[in-house]
């Protein structure tokens, strides 16, 4: 996934941040926006599609653990940021920029 990134113009900072809110898949650069990025694959979409996975719990989650994440290396409030989620379902990559908003 981060070299499909990285062919659309994104440098990756970091792979699989940890924290003990959760977890960040890539975390890149894409011109002035610094931007976190939920990776869901299914091999089906029996079970519903990827994209359907980043709930508004999952979103929560991922909005605390980047704010840890921006804490931790020193980007501050001015900072743009966005929330992306990349869909795979088989050969079928779908990227939905700025998907949804800082969650309190």
């Amino acid at each position: 996934m981060a070299r499909y990134l990285i062919h659309k113009g994104f440098e990756i900072l970091h792979t699989n941040f940890c924290c003990r809110f959760g977890e960040i898949d890539l975390i890149a650069r894409d011109t002035s926006y610094l931007v976190f990025v939920e990776v869901k694959y299914r091999s089906t979409e029996r079970g519903g599609h990827p994209l359907e996975a980043v709930n508004s719990r999952k979103q929560w989650r991922i909005s605390r653990t980047a704010e840890a994440y921006c804490l931790r290396f020193g980007y501050g409030e001015d900072t743009p940021c966005r929330f992306d989620v990349v869909g795979i379902t088989g050969e079928e990559i779908i990227h939905v920029e700025d998907a949804f908003f800082y969650c309190m």
